[in-house]
């Protein structure tokens, strides 16, 4: 009696089993890329709120550079900000970069995360002349500079796709890497940067290489 073969993916699973397990894992995701943005970004808006309504001062605890106690303001400076303004011009990339940056793992993005914090910080807190520095613009572009070449790390279509979007659209922040504007850190954008892409090296999915018999 005659009928129609389904293909079957390896393991024996049929090929559509294949695609709703992967877009079930996308959505899933996406999902948990979403929360945890909408965590940082709120908690960004919590902590400028409190400095701005309690006698707090949280900018001090920023990165103050070339001193040893101000090493630890590494940490607290993306979440501190010199004003409201500062904030907002940093909340839409920071968020749309950070969901990004998120989608193919938590794990990974926390991970990345801190590569970016710690050298971002450290780039401040050597090269920046004597005084406070706080923001996300660190983390910003170390997002941007995490998602454009992660995809050329990992050998993954989808994420070259995304990063080629994510330069074309985002590519005026380059400049932000140069020296030469009055009271913007270049130092931490320029460091944020090179932690993005440390971050995609380092965490980069290393393929197996086959044994020779």
């Amino acid at each position: 009696m005659g009928g129609y073969a389904t293909p079957l993916a390896p393991g024996g699973r049929s090929s559509g089993d294949a695609v709703k397990r992967r877009m079930v894992g996308l959505a899933t995701g996406a999902l948990g890329a979403a929360i945890v943005v909408s965590l940082l970004v709120a908690v960004e808006w919590a902590v400028e709120i409190a400095d701005y309504v309690l006698p707090l001062n949280l900018d001090m605890y920023g990165i103050v550079s070339h001193d040893v106690d101000g090493l630890a303001g590494i940490f607290a400076a993306p979440f501190l900000h010199a004003g409201f303004s500062h904030l907002m011009a940093n909340t839409v990339p920071l968020a749309i970069l950070g969901f990004l940056a998120a989608l193919r793992g938590l794990g990974r993005f926390f991970v990345a995360s801190v590569i970016i914090i710690l050298v971002s910080g450290l780039g401040i807190w050597f090269l920046s002349p004597p005084g406070v520095t706080v923001g996300a613009s660190g983390l910003v572009f170390g997002y941007f500079g995490y998602v454009v070449t992660r995809g050329l790390f990992d050998r993954h279509l989808l994420d070259i796709v995304l990063g080629i979007g994510v330069a074309v659209l985002y590519y005026s922040l380059i400049w932000g890497v140069l020296p030469g504007q009055p009271g913007i850190s270049w130092q931490g954008h320029l460091f944020g940067l090179i932690g993005g892409v440390l971050a995609a090296w380092m965490l980069r999915r290393r393929r197996r290489t086959p044994a020779i018999g």
